[in-house]
């Protein structure tokens, strides 16, 4: 008996299958040039829909969206473009003066040779940069081009940045809109996937549970935290306010302490400025800098826990990925994986997954 199917049913299949083909090549042409905002806008919509389900009782739905949108463009573009403006001029500067050899260095502090290993070197070595700044570059120049050329590429792609963001909150605000219907297709969907209509609730439940733990609790902490003291930074007037700024953002995402950056800071104000405008600059930026003791407990409280290794290489490996946008969206992105990786592993083991406080989409 022959068990081949008929030569016009294979040749039927095949051209099935090549049309599905063609039509994912297709799409995925459009969508992967802008799949980062894409996704940065499905998360802020996540974050965002709590507010809009509150406004929109009194606002109207598209109203509500519209406040939505409006209100996260402000907010964001205003200390968006003042840090990347900020660090456009810093690091602009900074090779223009090179090129022009009119950079002054101050010279090592003489408690930096006694710091074990490492101080005779780095004394040397920043000795030579503050006394002939064309011989340090002859030697080290070398090891720089790498982070140099970094530096250039990022300062080039500051303002797609922000343009970015700017875009992934308008896009937002019109998934917000169609949250519910959003909220049902990706519950259809995974129950296509998961062949379970409990588990497809539960697995966006859980995720959208965890996009708001880690925006709210990492990224939004770390945000708010930096821009108080990145006001401090741009009020006192300091040079590098963007990049410092910028490195304070980094800190609070990866959970370090931000007196790392404004110790230093602090110590540099209070020798060059005025004592009264430096002392009201230290106490500022000291309790901005433990302004995170106060906001996680308030703003983390809702959300599941994430190793900080997984938020760690989410944000290295974001802004490798998409620069500044990928520093925000990266850790959210490798934390949701992780968290419904766990949930698998822990359903074949028979073991029960994290707890949601309740499973709003």
């Amino acid at each position: 008996m022959d068990l081949d199917p008929p030569r016009s049913a294979t040749l039927y299949a095949a051209l099935q299958i090549g049309l599905v083909a063609l039509l994912v090549y297709a799409c995925g042409r459009i969508i992967l040039p802008v799949a980062g905002i894409m996704l940065w806008s499905a998360i802020l919509a996540v974050l965002l829909y709590p507010l809009h389900r509150r406004l929109a009782v009194r606002l109207g739905n598209r109203w509500s969206a519209l406040l939505i949108g409006l209100v996260g463009v402000a907010v964001t573009l205003v200390p968006l473009v003042m840090v990347a403006t900020s660090i456009g001029t810093s690091i602009y500067s900074l090779f223009s003066d090179l090129q022009n050899n009119s950079l002054t260095v101050p010279p090592p502090p003489p408690r930096l040779a006694d710091v074990p290993l490492v101080g005779q070197k780095l004394t040397e070595a920043w000795a030579l940069v503050a006394t002939n700044i064309p011989v340090a570059l002859a030697k080290y120049g070398q090891m720089l081009r790498g982070p140099a050329a970094w530096l250039v590429s990022s300062t080039g792609g500051l303002a797609g940045s922000v343009l970015s963001f700017i875009l992934s909150f308008a896009i937002a605000a019109v998934i917000v809109a169609y949250g519910e219907g959003a909220a049902a297709f990706a519950q259809r969907l995974l129950q296509t996937v998961t062949g379970s209509a409990a588990q497809a609730v539960r697995l966006v439940a859980l995720t959208a549970a965890t996009i708001r733990g880690v925006a709210l609790g990492v990224v939004g902490v770390a945000m708010i935290q930096s821009l108080l003291i990145g006001a401090g930074f741009f009020a006192i007037g300091l040079p590098a306010a963007g990049l410092l700024t910028f490195a304070t953002l980094l800190l609070g995402i990866v959970q370090v302490p931000a007196t790392l950056v404004t110790l230093p800071v602090v110590g540099y104000v209070l020798a060059t400025e005025a004592t009264t405008a430096a002392i009201i600059f230290m106490v500022w930026t000291l309790a901005a800098g433990l302004s995170d003791n106060v906001l996680k407990p308030l703003m983390l409280g809702r959300g599941l826990e994430v190793p900080m290794p997984v938020i760690l290489i989410g944000v290295i490996g974001g802004m490798l990925a998409d620069g500044l946008l990928g520093l925000f969206m990266g850790p959210v992105l490798l934390a949701v994986g992780y968290v419904l990786l766990i949930e698998w592993l822990r359903r074949q083991s028979g073991e029960g997954g994290p707890q949601i406080e309740r499973p709003t989409p």
